[in-house]
């Protein structure tokens, strides 16, 4: 007979970091600074033009209408 495996549930950064290296702290000054030499995060490259908050915004305000106009069966206006 087969055994299930429970899904485990979602561990934050400090866990698996000391899953990995239950010291740590003795080891570096900040918990990123470990997981990052320990590959549990790593760095992304994006665009400049990405970095910019008012692009930012706009993406974060188109969707959050998006969602509003989908929950409550909104029609868009025309312009």
């Amino acid at each position: 007979m087969r055994r299930l495996r429970r899904p485990r549930p979602p561990m934050n950064l400090r866990d698996h970091v000391e899953a990995i290296l239950p010291e740590w702290e003795r080891w570096y000054p900040s918990l990123f600074d470990a997981a990052a030499d320990l590959g549990v995060i790593r760095a992304r490259v994006c665009a400049p033009s990405s970095l910019l908050l008012s692009r930012r915004h706009a993406v974060i305000y188109g969707e959050a209408v998006q969602a509003f106009r989908e929950r409550w069966n909104a029609l868009e206006e025309p312009d």
